[in-house]
């Protein structure tokens, strides 16, 4: 069994018949007393995080996780159907587990999806996409009450600010993590 000295960033941990995600860690050898191991914790499914400390040495229970890149087929109305590129096995993901990445997730994506006991965890996109933009309003040069942003819908549905010269049709790259304008995409 495994102690706390094999704990990496990434890492899921069984603890109490839940899984957590290691978000961070940290050894620490005070002048007084015993090591320890202090942690920052998600749950995998609540998404909730706690902070958690641990003796060294303790024996921790490591759960199985793969994590793979799948593609994305479709929204089928009530759940997201991915496919597994080796076996071309088909499955559905609950709009719960694919959270805000449902509003970057274009048919034919490819997401990398956390999975335990053939159950998914969590749906992890890659860190930007390129969307078209399907509408927005033309830009003055002379408007400045919005810092020189304006609203933008994206062909997923997703509506991010751009800058004024951004237009209708035009190709962009999106941070995935919060939804931010990173440039413009010329092909």
């Amino acid at each position: 069994m495994a102690t706390t000295n094999d704990i990496k960033n990434g890492a899921v941990l069984s603890i109490d018949g839940q899984l957590w995600s290691v978000i961070e860690f940290q050894h620490v050898k005070p002048g007084k007393g015993g090591a320890f191991v202090r942690t920052k914790l998600r749950n995998v499914r609540s998404l909730k995080v706690v902070d958690k400390t641990f003796n060294a040495g303790t024996k921790m229970d490591f759960a199985t996780v793969d994590r793979r890149d799948y593609q994305f087929l479709y929204n089928d109305g009530t759940d997201f159907v991915f496919m597994d590129n080796d076996t071309y096995e088909q499955f559905q993901v609950s709009p719960e587990i694919v959270g805000d990445a449902a509003k970057f997730l274009l048919d034919g994506a490819t997401a990398q999806i956390t999975m335990h006991e053939s159950e998914a965890l969590q749906v992890e996109l890659p860190g930007s996409v390129v969307l078209e933009i399907t509408y927005t309003e033309p830009g003055l040069q002379g408007d400045r009450s919005s810092a020189g942003t304006k609203p933008a819908t994206v062909e997923t549905g997703a509506e991010i600010q751009v800058p004024l010269f951004v237009e209708q049709g035009t190709r962009v790259k999106i941070n995935t993590a919060d939804g931010s304008y990173l440039g413009r995409v010329t092909d």
